[in-house]
């Protein structure tokens, strides 16, 4: 029997504290990626260097998913600000150095969320590390344990001619929000190509990349039932297999 070799995706994981520490990553995540034909593989935390590139070298794709704050250390923020939770500051090393490597050696990546912000941090730029307190004109963002994960919060647009359009093959989306942080100054290497009705960058990508596109929103739970949704995993799986 002839099978076709899937892409293998390296997930990026975070620590739950329970009786014990695990990494674990959502299963939305997982089951998006395979459902677009990929093999999705967990990255743990806690890696050497040279652990960590071994796994890079063999995946064909990365997909930085979503989850707590980034240490505002990590783009010159407020140590100390009241409102920044969830950092593991491992997790950002980890996710800082992959973005770092899928840009320069063009590994195709979707990053979401806390990986969107991550993708504009590890490359120079910086976060609003509160929008509501920050942004006195920002519209609603955090829906977190307020409504269900696939309630649409807000509209974004799209900018003509950028691969994120031309992947979902539409300029408005309505899309889920479930974050209190953003982009404020934006890496020189992305270019932001969509915005919520406030202005905030909700998408960046870097134009002349295989496929390198962050999104500010959660995809993987609004994939089975928005085929724009779903066909971000699927750009990214078939951009991977053209890396394999």
């Amino acid at each position: 029997m002839v099978t076709t070799q899937k892409p293998l995706i390296g997930c990026t994981t975070y620590r739950m504290e329970a009786e014990f520490t695990v990494f674990a990553l959502r299963p939305a995540y997982v089951r998006a990626i395979q459902a677009a034909g990929g093999a999705p593989v967990l990255i743990p935390l806690g890696l050497s260097e040279e652990d960590l590139r071994v796994i890079f070298a063999r995946v064909d794709g990365l997909l930085i998913p979503g989850g707590g704050d980034i240490e505002p250390a990590q783009y010159h923020g407020q140590n100390e600000h009241d409102l920044v939770h969830g950092v593991d500051r491992d997790r950002d090393w980890v996710e800082a150095r992959l973005v770092r490597w899928a840009v320069a050696e063009g590994k195709p990546m979707l990053a979401i969320c806390r990986g969107h912000q991550m993708f504009n941090v590890a490359l120079g730029g910086s976060l609003w590390e509160d929008v509501y307190t920050q942004i006195p004109t920002a519209i609603a963002h955090d829906f977190v344990n307020t409504h269900p994960r696939q309630h649409l919060a807000h509209t974004v647009m799209a900018q003509s001619g950028s691969r994120l359009a031309a992947q979902m093959g539409t300029l408005t989306a309505q899309v889920n929000s479930l974050h209190h942080q953003g982009i404020r100054t934006l890496a020189a290497e992305l270019t932001a190509v969509a915005h919520a009705p406030d202005g905030l960058i909700e998408a960046v990508e870097i134009p002349d990349h295989p496929y390198a596109i962050g999104v500010q929103w959660h995809p993987e739970d609004l994939a089975p039932i928005d085929p724009a949704m779903a066909a971000l995993f699927q750009g990214l799986v078939v951009a991977s297999k053209d890396e394999g």
